[in-house]
């Protein structure tokens, strides 16, 4: 039986393989493998493909993370909103520098977090928002962007799932005071490894993050901070300088693919995903929803079909934070999602045959 993964790697390396080892061996014949000329143009790549003036790369998207909320300040005390419906880094770099995750419902059309209940989790602990692009849809950035202004809140954007994807024709990163980007393998921007990276207009940030990424130094041996060791190797910069120049083709690749799912499954028990206006959204994932949902997946299984769950646990659930005491139904729309919804297989390369073949393997499944 053949067997349909949820991402397949290989088959987009295949399509790239003599660029990704022309530019390996370019990095070895220089003999520079950290914070060298790949890293700075990677940077200056993605500067311009976001509309923004300043990117650092960092070891991965958790990082990204860490360092763009330490270089704001962001510490003990101080209370960061964000939503619950995503990975866990998300929280717990708030966590990870004393200061409080506070969550906030998400909208159950996009997943994304509900605007319309930030005002009333604002107090005067408050520093920050932390919006998050779930799947590749992006989260409502203007009235995200009003509210801070408002409240002289920093907008963090964690775009770590939506690189390329748009907001009323702008590109995710170029809204909030800063954004976030990861280069998991699996990101529609992926890299051979780990890596991340942190974009912005504020000059003076981003200076921050980049004394931040070498132990707090600047110069060398220089410590003006307590910093970390989160840098994006040569390595991983050179394999992603080479990606970048596909990833438009392969975002409309995802968008197409998702349309077809979503004509095929339309007649469909499944809640299929909701675009919602003004978006260029980039199906990192494709999500849908079904009552019977352990029930479907583990019919697709039995069918040769890869699903994932993303995510099963809400944060506000989750063991390390039950101290903050959000009780079982406190925020009802992230804790519906997260036994109802699931990922079906999805990536640039993906046979339109091979999403008939799932669709139609959905079709069976609810009519017995």
């Amino acid at each position: 039986m053949k067997q349909i993964p949820l991402i397949d790697l290989q088959a987009q390396y295949q399509t790239i393989r003599e660029e990704v080892r022309q530019a390996i061996d370019q990095v070895l014949d220089q003999g520079r493998y950290i914070l060298g000329p790949e890293v700075k143009a990677l940077e200056e790549e993605i500067a311009d493909f976001c509309g923004v003036k300043y990117a650092v790369g960092v070891a991965n998207g958790t990082d990204a993370l860490l360092l763009a909320l330490d270089a704001y300040g962001i510490g003990p005390g101080d209370e960061v909103i964000t939503t619950p419906f995503t990975f866990f880094a998300t929280a717990e770099v708030i966590s990870q520098l004393g200061a409080t995750p506070v969550f906030v419902d998400i909208d159950p059309k996009t997943y994304n977090i509900d605007v319309m209940q930030i005002r009333e989790k604002i107090t005067s602990k408050t520093k920050a928002i932390i919006p998050v692009h779930i799947f590749g849809q992006p989260a409502n950035m203007d009235e995200i962007v009003a509210i801070a202004k408002e409240h002289d809140l920093f907008v963090l954007e964690d775009a770590a799932q939506a690189i390329g994807a748009e907001y009323k024709g702008r590109k995710i990163g170029a809204w909030g005071n800063a954004a976030t980007f990861s280069f998991f393998p699996t990101k529609n921007l992926g890299g051979y490894g780990d890596g991340g990276m942190v974009v912005t207009n504020d000059e003076e940030l981003a200076k921050k993050i980049r004394i931040l990424r070498v132990h707090g130094s600047n110069p060398k041996y220089y410590h003006s901070m307590i910093g970390y060791n989160s840098r994006l190797d040569e390595l991983q910069a050179a394999i992603l300088r080479v990606k970048l120049r596909y990833l438009e083709q392969w975002n409309d690749a995802r968008r197409q693919k998702a349309a077809l799912y979503n004509e095929l499954l339309k007649d469909t028990p499944v809640v299929t995903p909701y675009h919602a206006e003004n978006r260029k959204h980039i199906y990192h994932l494709y999500i849908i929803q079904a009552e019977e949902r352990d029930d479907l997946m583990k019919y697709l299984k039995d069918k040769g079909i890869s699903t994932g769950v993303y995510y099963p646990v809400p944060l506000h659930r989750q063991e390390v934070y039950k101290h903050l005491g959000y009780p079982e139904g406190s925020l009802p729309n992230a804790e519906y999602m997260a036994n109802r919804t699931f990922a079906l297989p999805l990536y640039a390369e993906l046979e339109d045959e091979t999403i008939q073949y799932i669709a139609d393997t959905i079709k069976s499944y609810y009519q017995g």
